[in-house]
């Protein structure tokens, strides 16, 4: 752990309510951008002009995870309504493999309405894609503190649990978010690259490239690489004791290909563009891994980053890091690292892997906000109070920050 003391209230802003954003914009790449310079300058414009600010030749890394339709909402016999919020699998599991699971599965959830679910199994019916009549049935088999384990059964029992997800649940907005969800959130809620399902939330600084930026950055040979981290709703955990120290931090799973690890270990000297926060947690922590790894961590434990590692040395250099990753690798003839991250970036971090940040605005008292002011350093205020005095939309369908790394 870090040896100085992290005062949540010198990360709290006044954010009205008003400026929570309800809906996005329409087209995404209409967002506003804020342009924060490693001199303190800070600009704006709208998204679909990022590639003017972006170094020609750089690299940029994006999360691909694709959220899942996490919300259930059960109806008893007597009418009372349950809903089950799908956190993860329960045991060991890889998110990925759970979802290809048929019938049952055991997941670990949230229940809203608990109380009024003492015994029993609940019952939903619901469309398949082919059009035929599927049943889903939720059983209670264990909870610690607020998390329950529940058992899903269904009908036609060869549908995997994503499938059943798909055809049976909710896209799961966030809790500032106040409305339900509509036909519009199954696609805005998405990044137009998310590829691999497993989120409970989408990797929001995504949510504002279309195809058509996509394209307009490759004109510039900007190169893309791709990574996995399924976002958690820990995510809009806020920190609440004083010193942010205190904070649990929540445990999310990542993947990232041997190509891409190749890749960074192979251009060193890229400028590395990171698109969101869960992306900068995942590659920071795969530094982590390598770092590990040369300490003499197992590799099953090595792949588990816990919260304060990145605060212990020794300090391998970056490359060094990624070359033990490629070892374990070929020694176990695997394609990707799969592993878990409880990685907390506070201001004191040293970012091995991020020169430039597209994020969202975040919530006060936030551990993403604290990853922000880590990576921008104590201006990220001035970014924030210029964001509110010139009408920026905050928040996960709010609009997009650009930060470049301060100049020491």
């Amino acid at each position: 752990m870090i040896d100085h003391s992290i005062n949540i209230a010198d990360y709290d802003y006044q954010l009205p309510e008003e400026r929570i954003a309800l809906f996005p914009v329409e087209p995404r790449d209409a967002s506003k951008l804020l342009v924060a310079r490693p001199n303190g300058l800070i600009t704006d414009d709208i998204f679909r002009n990022i590639h003017t600010y972006l170094p020609e030749g750089s690299l940029l890394i994006f999360n691909e995870t694709r959220v899942v339709h996490a919300r259930l909402l059960f109806q008893k016999i007597t009418g009372a309504k349950i809903e089950i919020f799908c956190l993860g699998p329960a045991g060991d599991r890889e998110i990925n493999q759970a979802l290809s699971s048929q019938s049952p599965v055991k997941w670990k959830t949230l229940v809203g309405g608990a109380k009024r679910w003492k015994e029993g199994r609940l019952m939903l019916n619901f469309d398949t894609r082919e059009g035929l009549q599927g049943i889903l049935y939720a059983n209670k088999t264990g909870r610690q503190d607020e998390i329950f384990e529940v058992e899903f059964e269904w009908h036609p029992a060869r549908l995997s649990f994503a499938e059943v997800l798909e055809c049976a649940g909710q896209i799961p907005l966030p809790p500032y978010i106040h409305r339900e969800a509509t036909n519009e959130d199954e696609d805005r809620y998405q990044t137009v690259y998310a590829r691999v399902n497993g989120s409970v939330a989408a990797p929001t600084a995504g949510l504002h490239f279309t195809n058509e930026v996509l394209d307009t950055l490759e004109k510039k040979n900007i190169v893309k690489q791709r990574v996995i981290l399924h976002v958690g709703a820990g995510t809009f955990r806020p920190v609440e004791s004083n010193d942010a120290r205190a904070h649990q931090m929540h445990e999310e799973e990542y993947v990232v290909e041997r190509e891409t690890i190749k890749y960074l270990l192979n251009h060193p000297d890229q400028t590395k563009i990171l698109v969101g926060t869960t992306t900068v947690r995942t590659l920071e922590s795969l530094y982590l891994v390598g770092k590990r790894l040369l300490n003499g961590v197992p590799p099953s434990q090595a792949v588990h980053v816990g919260q304060w590692d990145a605060y212990e040395g020794p300090f391998p250099e970056p490359a060094q890091s990624l070359e033990a990753i490629l070892q374990y690798l070929e020694n176990n003839d695997i394609e990707q690292v799969t592993g878990t991250t409880r990685l907390m970036i506070v201001p004191g971090f040293r970012f091995r892997f991020t020169d430039v940040l597209i994020t969202n605005f975040h919530q006060p008292r936030s551990t993403l906000l604290l990853l922000v002011a880590a990576f921008y350093g104590p201006d990220w205020i001035k970014a924030y109070h210029y964001a509110l005095d010139h009408n920026f939309r905050f928040l996960s369908y709010g609009d997009a920050c650009l930060f470049f790394k301060k100049r020491l």
